[in-house]
């Protein structure tokens, strides 16, 4: 993840909306797609990056730059990720809680073979996560998808490191008895 100037952070940080905005230009794909990756919904990813700006806006004048502003930036994306997907759950009083991930495909004969494997790749590996639990799948997404380092994770989900190699460990291991049992009904 490409860092933010610390002045542009500073500035947001006096209420500057030019320099919010471009915190938010530059982060919020991230952000966005890490939402997702956690709650496997559009809506909810769309709900946790609208959250996160608010929570980064309004903490911007504590951020002391202890850690780096990536760092801050993803345990507030992580948390509001999990706590809307928790939230979600409650609501759905146990059932699961997430919408199939739909992937449209454009219109007419221009598609490629290449879009169309890509896209049912995307809809299986989703397809997996949301059968995870989400501090699992939080675990998966940091390492696998965004390529943070154990010592990164650990300091964006304020959890030891210890943790994180044992999250990790029993997230693959339930993606790997998912396939399975998957694989068994086919």
């Amino acid at each position: 993840m490409r860092q933010i100037p610390k002045d542009v952070i500073e500035k947001a940080a006096t209420g500057d909306m030019d320099a919010f905005e471009k915190i938010y230009k530059e982060y919020s794909s991230t952000v966005y797609t890490l939402a997702f990756g956690v709650t496997q919904n559009r809506q909810d990813a769309e709900e946790t990056t609208q959250d996160t700006f608010v929570k980064i806006f309004r903490g911007l004048k504590n951020f002391k730059f202890e850690s780096s502003f990536g760092t801050w930036l993803y345990r507030i994306t992580m948390n509001t990720a999990i706590n809307i997907y928790r939230k979600r759950a409650r609501q759905q009083e146990g059932s699961t809680a997430y919408n199939e991930v739909e992937y449209e495909r454009p219109a007419g004969s221009d598609i490629s073979r290449d879009q169309i494997e890509r896209q049912d790749a995307a809809s299986r590996v989703a397809e997996i996560l949301k059968n995870i639990n989400p501090e699992h799948r939080s675990c998966i997404v940091l390492r696998e998808i965004e390529g943070l380092n154990y010592r990164e994770m650990a300091d964006v989900l304020r959890i030891p490191l210890n943790t994180v190699r044992s999250r990790l460990k029993r997230a693959r291991e339930a993606i790997v008895a998912y396939c399975r049992k998957e694989g068994d009904k086919s």
